[in-house]
């Protein structure tokens, strides 16, 4: 029964974070007004407003204009219920569970709007960001300075504090280097602010070992993905048109163009950073390595 409640729960949450995945990066209020279709915005009646369910009962329709909703919504729903399931299985009934829950729903947040909007709301690096000192003072994250401050008369709470700090600083740091030193190389900015500031809030949550490995993690599938990506648009011809109209005024052969132009498309790399914290977070703690939770927690 217990993992059921976790998903029905966490289906009402994600029904939430679509409000925020909507409104956050149009600096809307996720309060007022009540739910709404997005195209003609009617008020969504209550029953037509149960996660998940409502949206395949109506065809993926609304009830009042007829026109299409994205399915993008059960998608955030039912996906918010597995990671509520899979905290559970991970974490138990534990402060740790309720920690990387809300870490769990930020994520998500970023994740879908880097994907939708291209862009990483302070509002929810920033909050996450508080949220992870708070609990960095009872659920301390990866020990970076626990194993060397444990048991030398300085308080749990100030060194749980300090591995936040340095996991913050670690990742937001390292990554304003990288996208420094990309634009001196390629002349154009390769990466917002955005990307520097969820790490400061990812930092926060795993510590020093967890920001690295989601760093690493994240990098690597952006590569991998932006490659395959990369190579698809150009074997099916992506912008074959512009290409050629380029190839007529002499400013190369189509083939060179086509190629230079598919590797110009942008991918969120936010999202990926995202989807690599979630694996530190769940993945590694089945292979034996439960880095997101610190030294002092596991003395305690």
């Amino acid at each position: 029964m217990i993992p059921f409640l976790f998903f029905l729960f966490g289906i009402v949450i994600g029904s939430f974070l679509n409000v925020c995945i909507s409104r956050i990066p149009e600096d809307l209020s996720v309060v007022s007004p009540g739910s709404r279709c997005p195209r003609c915005m009617t008020a969504i009646r209550p029953y037509d407003n149960i996660p998940v369910v409502s949206w395949l009962v109506l065809g993926g329709k609304c009830r009042t204009c007829h026109l299409p909703i994205s399915p993008m919504y059960p998608v955030v729903e039912f996906l918010t219920g597995a990671l509520f399931v899979l905290t559970y299985s991970t974490y138990g009934l534990t402060l740790p569970t309720f920690k990387f829950l809300l870490f769990g729903c930020l994520l998500i947040i970023l994740i879908v709007t880097d994907i939708v909007a291209r862009i990483l709301p302070d509002a929810v690096n920033w909050f996450g960001f508080g949220l992870a000192l708070a609990f960095a003072t009872r659920v301390p994250p990866d020990g970076f300075f626990g194993m060397w401050l444990y048991n030398r008369s300085i308080p749990p709470m100030l060194i749980g504090l300090l591995d936040a700090l340095a996991g913050a600083a670690f990742g937001s740091l390292l990554l304003l280097f990288a996208a420094t030193l990309y634009k001196l190389v390629r002349k154009r900015e390769g990466m917002g602010m955005g990307d520097v500031k969820m790490m400061a809030m990812v930092g926060a949550f795993l510590g020093v070992r967890g920001t690295f490995l989601t760093i690493l993690i994240g990098t690597l599938l952006g590569s991998v993905i932006g490659i395959g990506l990369v190579s698809t648009l150009y074997l099916f011809g992506w912008r074959r048109n512009v290409a050629a109209r380029a190839h007529r005024r002499g400013l190369g052969s189509v083939a060179t163009l086509r190629w230079t132009l598919a590797a110009e498309y942008q991918l969120p790399l936010g999202t990926f950073l995202g989807i690599a914290a979630l694996i530190v977070v769940y993945a590694l703690p089945l292979l034996g390595f439960p880095i997101a939770l610190g030294f002092s927690y596991f003395r305690a």
